[in-house]
């Protein structure tokens, strides 16, 4: 179940990319949270559902996390945060990715992220929150619709 969605980014539809062209995916645990076995199952499904995923691990900065996603060339970026601090760590990503000029990388976040933030979060440019009991089905097909890719 997504939490919530917004309307997603303009980007450029896979097949105008070409015809060997993957999304990719960056998925990352910002913060000082200290397990990782859900980012890792996310990340895991992701490439069994054919996208290129790059695993940045634990305790990312904001700025590890951008410029791991600007020099990868990502599609998107997916967070994983249970501590408490996704209103600093996410409006901090979104700062990076204008600074970069790389708004047009999706921005996805899992984890317990109370309702009353999720206007503010949508606000900043994250496209989608799925909390906690999301099925990775749901993830890889939101990614997907997000990039224009027919579902499969």
């Amino acid at each position: 179940m997504v939490s919530a969605a917004r309307e997603p980014k303009p980007v450029l539809p896979l097949s105008e990319k070409g015809p060997e062209k993957h999304i990719r995916v960056l998925v990352a645990k910002p913060g000082l949270d200290g397990h990782d076995r859900g980012a890792k199952i996310v990340a895991r499904a992701l490439r069994d559902a054919g996208m290129e995923v790059i695993y940045a691990g634990l305790r990312q900065t904001p700025e590890m996390v951008v410029k791991a996603a600007v020099q990868e060339d990502v599609d998107v970026i997916g967070l994983s945060i249970h501590s408490g601090a996704h209103n600093y760590i996410l409006e901090r990503v979104a700062e990076l990715l204008k600074e970069h000029d790389a708004e047009d990388i999706g921005l996805v976040v899992g984890g317990i992220i109370p309702d009353r933030d999720v206007e503010r979060l949508q606000g900043l440019g994250v496209d989608a929150i799925f909390p906690p009991g999301t099925t990775t089905t749901e993830i890889i097909k939101f990614i997907r619709q997000r990039m224009g890719e027919v579902a499969t």
